[in-house]
């Protein structure tokens, strides 16, 4: 796990500073300690700050191909570069390291920009083509790794964090107030958006290129739904799911440094652990938090029971309401921007934990909910719009029984009344907004006429809307998942792990994601995800006889972080 940062002039001529370069790593120092590395030659400048996870001694970056024509600065891990190694020899390429990394700019010799499909990890990389003076981005499918670009007419600048790019002055510093709305609607920023109005995220699943001057950005990995000739039984698809977790957590368990696993006190998190113990013959260190005060949930219990089962080597830290307010500002400087996540400040003191532990690499159980459908929201709209089929042309009478259930006391109903006459691309913004939250209810009242009027021509939920467009014919449940998958994994739940986690120089991996798994998922029949009130079904039998029935069946909490209280 690393850091990248650089520049390219659109004029050859002129030189890129290498002041500047070493400027911007020193910006995320905090994502490479272990040492840095620059390449500058004309219009191109790379910059690398390095976390040493494998090939600890040959593995330092930039790196280049035989002839030092190509060269590449990555942050991430290629799970399976060893395999692709193998080919690239048989095929005549010289490798100087045994690192993952080198494996980038011999694939790309082979196949130029097709190479990012052949990739199985998470990654954000930069090569430069010294040969043909043109540049390539690449971010892994999911999102995993960050990565931001701007585009100041004359150079193109690029980085694993926004703060790098603006050491460089003429990096324009204007807030972009569409992203402002953006923002106060979702409550994160959805898409390739950030509150700079011209530095942008490059979208998962995409690459860009820059050559003589022209920008180009394409798409090469989507996520595809269900066939509907599906024809694996819920059993087969089961022994299929396990099989696919063991290989996915063997990939995310390679490492020259010790891996360790976080740990929330659910089912995917020890899921994760439950197949990391069966590959590997070394300790795992496994790490939980908990909260000091009295009346507030806690999951170290739970988590406390996963590691005696797999007889780990287990951590806990307490978070307090001074460690809380005291690292407000800290948390500020590493998100760049508001995401309202926060438990991302308790993954900050866990990661520190592990850190001190001498743990650099943590696996997570991210995305599950996301791949299987786990979140409440999914059952209870899937409830909902049946209803409304139900009703028909009588909706107006399920919309006084949940005004009537609002009066009883129910306050919850009075959102679903409110959402009878829509559609869901309507209303659906993510699990945790819609246009009926307190703040999207009353913008009008909020919003002066001058902002309004750098609104005009906007609309709030323009993001979501187009993502609806692409999976239209799509069953309810899988619509709703691959919004999620699109927005809310990579520009909520992603971005904090990976900067919390870079926070504490430490590498956090999630299997979950890991594509194949993904679009086994998407493959599945609705019902073998979410069946009544059941959630994430399929995932819970694959894991049923390796995770505790306690926590097997426990009602979700996600990371109750009591910032309400404390706040």
């Amino acid at each position: 796990m690393c850091g990248i940062c650089g520049k390219l002039n659109f004029d050859r001529q002129e030189a890129v500073d290498r002041g500047l370069i070493r400027q911007m790593m020193n910006m995320i120092q905090h994502r490479g300690p272990d040492g840095s590395g620059e390449y500058l030659v004309g219009p191109i400048g790379l910059g690398h700050r390095r976390l040493s996870i494998i090939d600890l001694d040959t593995g330092a970056q930039p790196m280049s191909n035989e002839d030092g024509t190509i060269w590449v600065v990555y942050n991430g891990e290629i799970y399976n570069f060893q395999e692709l190694r193998t080919e690239l020899v048989l095929k005549g390429h010289q490798f100087k390291s045994t690192s993952d990394t080198e494996v980038i700019v011999h694939l790309y010799e082979e196949l130029g920009d097709q190479c990012v499909k052949h990739f199985r990890g998470m990654f954000a990389f930069a090569l430069w083509d010294a040969t043909r003076q043109r540049l390539l981005l690449a971010r892994d499918r999911v999102g995993v790794k960050p990565l931001y670009y701007t585009n100041t007419g004359n150079a193109l600048l690029f980085a694993s964090e926004i703060k790098s790019l603006l050491v460089d002055p003429t990096v324009d510093r204007r807030i972009n107030p569409q992203a402002i709305d953006r923002f106060l609607t979702y409550y994160y920023l959805p898409g390739n958006e950030t509150m700079f109005q011209d530095i942008f995220k490059l979208d998962p699943g995409h690459y860009l290129t820059v050559e003589n001057g022209q920008v180009s950005v394409k798409q090469y990995w989507d996520l595809h739904f269900e066939a509907p000739a599906y024809s694996q039984s819920l059993e087969t698809s089961v022994e299929s799911l396990k099989e696919l977790l063991h290989a996915a957590v063997k990939d995310h368990m390679i490492s020259d440094v010790p891996v360790g696993v976080l740990l929330s006190g659910g089912v995917d998190s020890t899921g994760i652990l439950s197949y990391a113990v069966q590959n590997t013959d070394k300790p795992i260190h496994t790490f939980t938090m908990g909260f000091s005060g009295a009346g507030f949930q806690d999951e170290r219990p739970y988590a406390k029971l996963a590691a005696q089962k797999f007889s780990t080597i287990h951590h806990e830290i307490s978070m307090s309401v001074d460690d809380f307010r005291n690292f407000l500002p800290k948390y500020v400087w590493h998100m760049e921007e508001p995401v309202c996540e926060p438990p991302a400040i308790a993954l900050y003191f866990v990661s520190e934990l592990a850190r001190q532990s001498s743990v650099k690499v943590l696996l997570s159980g991210e995305g599950g909910d996301e791949a299987f459908g786990g979140y409440q929201t999914y059952r209870n709209l899937l409830i909902f719009e049946r209803l409304k089929a139900v009703f028909g042309p009588t909706k107006d009478l399920l919309r006084l029984g949940f005004q009537a259930l609002e009066r009883l006391g129910w306050k919850q109903f009075g959102n679903y009344a409110n959402l009878v006459d829509l559609k869901l691309e309507d209303y659906y913004l993510s699990r945790t907004a819609s246009p009926f939250t307190p703040f999207n209810q009353n913008k009008s009242k909020l919003y002066q006429k001058e902002f309004m009027s750098c609104l005009i021509g906007q609309e709030s939920n323009a993001p979501t809307r187009g993502l609806f467009d692409k999976v239209k014919d799509q069953s309810l449940l899988n619509r709703m998942l691959y919004v999620d998958t699109k927005t809310w994994l990579p520009d909520d739940l992603l971005v904090k792990a990976d900067k919390m986690t870079m926070a504490a120089s430490v590498e956090l991996r999630v299997p979950l994601l890991d594509y194949r798994v993904l679009e086994f998922a998407a493959s599945l029949p609705q019902h073998y995800k979410v069946r009544g009130t059941d959630l994430k079904r399929i995932l819970k039998m694959a894991l049923g006889q390796s995770v505790p029935q306690e926590i097997l069946n426990r009602k979700k909490t996600g990371f109750p972080v009591p910032y309400e209280s404390w706040m």
